[in-house]
This record gives C-alpha cells, structure tokens and sequence, in this order.
C-alpha cells in the first residue's frame, strides 16, 4: 500500500488539536459546575490559591485545571507572577448565561453523546430508533443552554419581527400562542415576558422536560399567563392559535408532515406557524463545513434516531434544508411558505393556509 507520509504528518497534526477539544470539554463542563468561570470573571489577574478560596474548591485541582485552561487559550497565563486572567470577552462565552456566546451547554450536550454510545451502537446494527427520552438528562439539560442564548438574543428582536403581521398581533389583547416541542420552556417564557397581554402554552412529549418548563415559568413570573402540557405534536389540544412554534424540534418528528396538518387544524385561518431550523443548506456538498460537521454530528447522535423512534420514521435529520422543509410543510396542507430570516445557525420560516 502506498500513501503520502506528509498527508499522514500533517493530519496526524491537525488531530492533536481535535483530541484537545474533546478533552477541553469535560474540564469546561467542570469549570462551568463548579463555578470557577464565574469565580474569575471581572477580577483581574488571580493566583491559583485565590481562584479556589472563590470557588471553594481544593487548590491543587483548581491549579491544575487553570494549566489545562491556559493551554488552550480559554485563560490568560502571567509567568512572571504565576497568576491567570479570565477576560471580559471569555467570560461572556464561559460564564455568563445571558450571553449569546455561551459555550458550556454545548458541553453537557457533548456528555450525552458519550453516554448514548452503548445505545447507538445497538440502533446502528439494528436500524432502531433510539428516542429523546432514552437519552442522559444531561442532554435535556444541555440542550436548554445552548439553544436559549440565541433565542434570548434573536426571537424577539429578529425573528418575531421578520413574519408577517405575528408581532402586531401578540401585542394586541388575548393572542394565543402554543409553543410545540418546548423542551424546558426556554422560547415559550422569552415570548411571554416579551408579550404581555398573550397567553402561552407549550407542549413536550417529554415528562420531565414540561415538569421543568413549569418550575421555570413559576421562577419567571410568568405562570399566571404560562401552562406547560405534555402532549406530541400530532395531538396537542387546542384550536383557533393565533401562532403556533416550532423551535428546532420539527426535524427530529417521525411524521413531520403529520405534525403540519394537525398544525393547520389548529391555527386561526390567518394564523401563523413558525418554524425554527438548524442552518443547513440543500446540497450535502454546501454543509461540509464547521457550521455542518456541528449539526450532523449531533444529527447523528440525537436526530436521526429521534425520528427511527416515532411512526412515520422520517429521519429528515438537522440538516435537512429549506427545499425538504418546504415539501413537509406542503404535504400537511400549507400554501404559503417563506423564509422569513436566518442567522449563521438558524433558518426562520413562516407558513401559513
């Protein structure tokens, strides 16, 4: 066998990189746990010894892990005093919640995957589902944070905005709005404060993900005006919606196209239905790319065996694409059907009767 030993070199470069970030991942979930993200955040330049009497935490783990840090330039390293520096910048992607660049929800993500292994192993020779349930809490909880920082920042000041008379309608007196695939409530709770004289419910087939979305509403203020239900989305109860809400769930149904028809049976003849999708492009070809390798990877690990799970078995995958979309939607009954704004990692689309 022949092969080009500088092309082995200089990958086998590229992967000592790669075996970093995924070694990177438990120490940032472990900063982000333990609170020393936030122990560091707008206090200078900290030896190891002051960052773990903050975090009360032991000095040698916190000492080791600043190394760890340093090494992969998340934190600033002073080796003339021996002190470490979170910068302001960093802190909003590691310890700041709000912000839209928060990195750790990704992280308890990236603890599922390695949890689901047993499991996708099996559905890989058996060609079975594995669904959302059955994975690690750790996704439920994961998958809350990494989405919640791009709704916080784009729902109610993009996207709303961008369909088509929805805004002026939630601001007017008793809209109502179901939010379907709600997980733990994060979209559904943003349109409430938003949107004050709307009344919201959201609806997951998952137990205790809608538990959560209750506790949430309740530590938000919003319950009065909030009501989480569990309940698919080719069942939830409820008719005569003035928008109903899809956010990044719509790919990982076994019967999408089943999920829009009982959508338009539930909407206002003006009604809206939103639809929230992973950034993906048509042509496999066009998603080998960063963005991509993200959404396949866990297209692969979540998605596709979501779908496997449910009748109907689709398995469109989150990088299915607005032309795919557009035939779901249709097939459900839809006529108008619009892309109505994006973002590097969302596609927005408005459909309605």
């Amino acid at each position: 066998m022949e092969y080009d030993e500088q092309k082995i070199e200089d990958f086998m470069g590229r992967m000592v990189g790669e075996f970093g970030a995924i070694a990177s991942a438990p120490l940032i979930a472990l900063g982000d746990r333990l609170g020393l993200y936030k122990a560091m955040a707008q206090q200078g330049w900290m030896s190891s010894t002051r960052v773990a009497e903050r975090a009360g935490l032991a000095e040698r783990y916190v000492r080791e892990w600043l190394a760890a840090q340093a090494a992969s330039g998340f934190i600033q390293y002073d080796a003339a005093t021996g002190t470490y520096q979170l910068e302001n910048e960093m802190a909003l992607c590691f310890a700041e919640e709000s912000s839209p660049t928060f990195v750790p929800g990704f992280c308890d993500c990236a603890e599922a995957m390695f949890r689901s292994l047993p499991k996708l192993e099996a559905a890989f020779r058996t060609g079975l589902g594995v669904g959302w349930h059955q994975h690690h809490p750790s996704l439920f909880r994961g998958t809350e944070r990494f989405f919640r920082p791009g709704y916080a920042a784009h729902l109610i000041n993009d996207w709303i905005p961008a369909l088509d008379g929805v805004e002026a309608t939630l601001k007017a007196q008793a809209a109502r709005v179901a939010d379907v695939g709600c997980g733990h409530g994060a979209s559904t709770i943003l349109m409430a404060q938003a949107y004050p004289h709307a009344t919201f419910v959201g609806f997951d087939y998952h137990a205790p993900s809608i538990q959560r979305a209750r506790e949430a509403a309740h530590e938000a203020g919003v319950s009065d005006r909030v009501s989480f239900e569990v309940a698919t989305a080719q069942q939830y109860p409820g008719a005569d919606y003035d928008l109903v809400a899809f956010f990044d769930c719509l790919h990982d149904m076994g019967d999408p196209a089943g999920a829009a028809a009982h959508v338009l049976g539930s909407l206002k003849r003006d009604g809206t239905w939103m639809i929230v999708e992973p950034f993906a492009n048509d042509r496999l070809e066009d998603n080998l790319n960063p963005v991509g390798r993200l959404f396949y990877s866990a297209s692969t690990m979540f998605c596709t065996g979501a779908s496997l799970s449910q009748e109907g078995r689709m398995a469109l995958g989150a990088q299915a694409g607005e032309a795919r979309l557009m035939q779901v939607v249709s097939a459900g009954g839809f006529t108008r059907f619009r892309r109505a704004t994006q973002t590097p990692f969302n596609l927005v689309f408005q459909a309605q009767a």
